[in-house]
């Protein structure tokens, strides 16, 4: 980072193993490091939540800051360690008491940068009122010397998505500058086309997901036609394909104001022993 500088790097949704391996070997593979990394991993542990075990294993690959969604709780060992993981944020909307936290603090060269995750509530479960939970925390956080807020929205609804980034925008960006600096969608694990920088915030509907590219939003193809074209419960199983895609946004923050957005959606082999970036662009 130069100046007043700060280039992040987000991931969508990792999904499974092989959305674990393409995204370590990404970040490994970078000349150029951003200055701070960011992934969604509700489905990083075989597509259902986060051990504690891949927990630790992608905090050591180089990623400062994870979000989630409402597939969190999956994996029962994360009510052990969900309070001592200094770069995990759960959705802040859940009940007062929940374990873990919805928002945290990340200190950039000197740049502070509020990280935020909530949950939509349109086709989703129960949950407190996004609206209300995160322009609290907003008023809260804002007066403590935050230079930026950085919200991962974890919703199934594009209208929700766009009017709740708008809200926010309006609200606590003005043409001297944007605190609100990024406003990313997750869940939906297909990537929009829709970058876009509102108002000083950087803005996309849906980041896509980082998982086997041969799949249904990571998931095999023959559990997933049996489940939804017969309505009968079907165990989801996650796919293993090799050819894994690589999906997520680089922000740029220039000042008082994000500047630019750029879409990531590559194929990577991880069956092959480096990265070869060569088989392209999705």
């Amino acid at each position: 980072m130069s100046g007043n500088t700060v280039k992040i790097l987000f991931f969508g949704d990792i999904t499974g193993r092989q959305g674990r391996t393409a995204v370590k070997s990404y970040v490994k593979s970078l000349e150029e490091k951003p200055d701070f990394i960011i992934a969604n991993i509700e489905n990083a542990s075989h597509g259902f939540g986060l051990t504690k075990k891949n927990y630790e294993d992608l905090s050591s690959s180089g990623i400062d800051c994870f979000t989630s969604g409402n597939h969190i709780w999956d994996k029962k060992d994360i009510f052990e360690y969900i309070d001592s993981a200094e770069k995990l944020v759960r959705p802040i909307n859940y009940p007062e008491g929940t374990k873990g936290e919805g928002c945290k603090v990340f200190e950039v060269n000197r740049h502070k940068i509020a990280v935020i995750n909530a949950l939509g509530r349109v086709f989703m479960p129960p949950i407190d009122s996004p609206w209300e939970v995160v322009a609290r925390k907003i008023d809260e956080v804002k007066n403590n010397g935050i230079d930026s807020v950085f919200i991962d929205f974890h919703a199934e609804a594009t209208a929700e998505k766009i009017c709740f980034a708008k809200y926010l925008a309006n609200k606590y960006n003005d043409s001297n500058s944007a605190l609100i600096k990024a406003f990313v969608g997750t869940h939906t694990h297909v990537q929009t086309a829709d970058e876009k920088v509102y108002n000083g915030m950087a803005y996309i509907t849906d980041a896509g997901f980082c998982g086997a590219d041969e799949s249904v939003i990571g998931m095999e193809f023959s559990t997933s036609f049996k489940r939804l074209s017969t309505s009968i419960p079907e165990r989801y199983e996650i796919a293993e394909t090799p050819v894994a895609c690589i999906n997520g946004v680089e922000i740029l923050i220039e000042g008082n104001f994000a500047t630019h957005i750029k879409r990531i959606n590559l194929l990577v082999d991880n069956s092959e022993s480096e990265v070869n970036l060569e088989i392209g662009c999705k």
